[in-house]
């Protein structure tokens, strides 16, 4: 065998081996080919994501679900004026309804979606609550993991809290209440981990 093809069998024969060695440490070392396709960008922008803008209204967000994980999601509502009503809870119903409208196809190929279900309804105090409490037609523990964080997470975060980062949470009248909060590990795995809670029952 001459020097040259002795070269290129050697310089074969090590190509083959790191090839081989790579195949193998790809199974031992986790290497970065991006996301799994499983994992959608989740990305906010375009008009069929932020869907259901009303021309006039309040700006405002809500937590939808996506990739397993809490996203704020920019909307503009308009605030009903239902004089037995006060503001917040106005504003709490407004958000509690546009979290129960099903994403647009665009937004459900994006990866959104919500399991708050349409038809609930939220009221303020009653006797004997605090004030910053609202009380939900469903009992908070009744919702699913996912429901009750959207609807933590987007009370926390507006203008139907008391600025805290909590929410004082009820069902319907005669039911306990709890402070709910909205935390990291809530909004990264809502499936998981429930908002933290503490009775407000005497």
């Amino acid at each position: 065998m001459t020097g040259r093809r002795l070269s290129a069998a050697l310089a074969t024969a090590v190509l083959t081996a790191t090839l081989a060695g790579c195949g193998i440490r790809s199974t031992e070392v986790p290497t970065d080919f991006g996301a799994a396709p499983s994992r959608v960008p989740c990305v906010a922008s375009g008009p069929d994501i932020s869907s259901r803008a009303e021309s006039t209204g309040v700006p405002v967000q809500i937590f939808l679900v996506c990739a397993s994980q809490l996203v704020i999601v920019d909307r503009t509502v308009r605030i009903p004026t239902e004089k037995a009503s006060t503001d917040r809870v106005r504003i709490a119903q407004a958000l509690l309804d546009e979290l129960s409208v099903p994403p647009s196809q665009a937004a459900k190929q994006a990866g959104y979606a919500t399991d708050v279900r349409r038809g609930m309804t939220v009221t303020g105090p009653q006797r004997d609550d605090p004030d910053e409490a609202l009380r939900l037609s469903t009992r908070p523990q009744s919702l699913s993991s996912h429901a009750l964080a959207q609807i933590v997470c987007t009370y926390a975060d507006s203008a139907a809290s008391d600025g805290d980062g909590s929410v004082v949470l009820g069902g319907p009248p005669g039911t306990g209440l709890e402070r709910y909060e909205c935390t990291q590990a809530v909004r990264a795995r809502p499936g998981t981990v429930s908002p933290p809670s503490q009775s407000l029952d005497s």
